[in-house]
């Protein structure tokens, strides 16, 4: 299970603060049972609102993600296709110098 988060901390809190405050004002309970039970629907209240709020989302994996545009998919078939192998560069004119060998012997 993963942490919660400062925003689902912060909403729980405030929520069992609030709730409580707000039932015991409006019921004027005064017995022990009648604010315990009181608490613990706050406490119950508080857990379902830091439960629901929303978790922050992760950037999507490539093996995760949603298939791929087909302009996309075409350029990256394209180049998957062509293999590169670095070469030393003899001569970096305009124009590529060819050597023939020589038919002289």
């Amino acid at each position: 299970m993963p942490r919660p988060t400062a925003a689902q901390l912060a909403y729980g809190s405030a929520t069992v603060i609030f709730s409580t405050l707000a039932m015991l004002l409006l019921s004027q309970t005064t017995t022990g049972i009648g604010i315990a039970v009181i608490t613990i629907a706050a406490l119950g209240l508080g857990l379902l609102v830091a439960v629901t709020v929303p978790m922050p989302r992760a950037a999507p994996s490539p093996r995760t993600s949603q298939a791929p545009e087909p302009a996309v998919a075409a350029t990256a078939a394209a180049t998957a296709s062509d293999e590169r192998i670095p070469v030393q560069r003899v001569h970096s004119g305009a124009e590529p110098r060819v050597t023939e060998p020589s038919l002289r012997r």
